[in-house]
């Protein structure tokens, strides 16, 4: 399999069993990266008149009030792996009933969006946790209308690079499964039929004031899912050598620990299908009213 249609070194059941335990709240690395996602919507003119939130429980319950407040008018649907984050995520955003100040705007609805029925698809943090991205890719697609947008974001190949080098200094299994290049997110959108992706990185750098607040702060985030990761329950000997070395090792100057998170931002446009005409060719009447409303060489 190649780089593009490959997906990450992930264990699916260690996902599946991650989204029923993970808490059920946005960390903040989420909600920050949510912010600095919500500032790229200001070069983006159109205004949804419906618009999707994937996975909005951990993606960020505080961006999701900025973009509702954003869009009032817009109708949104929420989109949850599991009903039971789909319930707690509806709790969460739901408006009071004793505020009809909060009651304008419509409310969410906890369902999948019809095919073609949003004009923007936002995901906060998840991608990177999917074993199938191109079949999430392609979910994500197929609920966009014709140029619609897709804002996304996730975590990329750096993120962790001091605990999986110190991993594999002391010999130990994986830290954590492989994260897909932005560039391999590119193409992926582009097979999937997004038009224009764009996509660009920044490195976050996080520091702690223990190893026991760093390991902490990872275990909100996500789980080490790699096929290949320790199979068995860790002892208090080894956790407690797994602080020393996370102090030795990833200590500064000032005695704090630091460690950095690569995050990938992506956007991009579903376009009008291009239709190939041969001698004899057969067209839907919609993709025949696209084709004249818009007509491309």
């Amino acid at each position: 399999m190649t780089t593009i249609s490959r997906p990450p070194t992930l264990d699916p059941p260690a996902v599946d069993r991650w989204q029923r335990i993970a808490p059920p709240a946005s960390p903040w690395l989420h909600e920050e990266v949510a912010r600095r996602m919500q500032d790229r919507l200001q070069w983006i003119k159109l205004q949804p008149r419906a618009w999707a939130h994937w996975g909005a429980l951990r993606g960020g319950l505080l961006a999701h009030a900025r973009l509702a407040a954003a869009f009032p008018n817009s109708t949104c649907f929420i989109v949850e792996a599991l009903a039971e984050r789909a319930q707690k995520a509806m709790k969460s955003i739901a408006k009071p009933w004793w505020k009809p100040s909060l009651r304008q705007a419509a409310s969410p609805r906890l369902e999948a969006p019809p095919p073609a029925s949003v004009d923007m698809l936002w995901a906060n943090m998840g991608l990177h946790e999917s074993a199938d991205p191109q079949a999430l890719l392609a979910a994500w697609h197929q609920a966009l209308k014709v140029d619609g947008f897709l804002m996304f974001s996730c975590l990329g190949p750096d993120t962790a690079r001091e605990l999986r080098a110190l991993y594999a200094r002391l010999g130990w299994p994986p830290a954590g499964h492989e994260l897909t290049d932005m560039h391999d997110w590119g193409d992926m959108l582009v097979q999937t039929g997004f038009a224009e992706p764009v996509m660009d990185m920044e490195r976050i750098t996080l520091t702690y004031a223990t190893p026991g607040r760093l390991l902490e702060e990872l275990a909100g985030l996500g789980r080490n899912f790699h096929p290949g990761r320790f199979p068995a329950l860790r002892g208090r000997r080894w956790k407690a050598r797994l602080e020393r070395e996370l102090a030795t090792q990833l200590g500064g100057a000032d005695g704090r620990l630091s460690l950095t998170f690569e995050v990938i931002y992506g956007h991009a446009l579903k376009s009008a299908p291009r239709i190939k005409l041969g001698p004899v060719s057969a067209v839907s009447e919609a993709d025949m009213r696209r084709m004249l409303r818009n007509p491309k060489p």
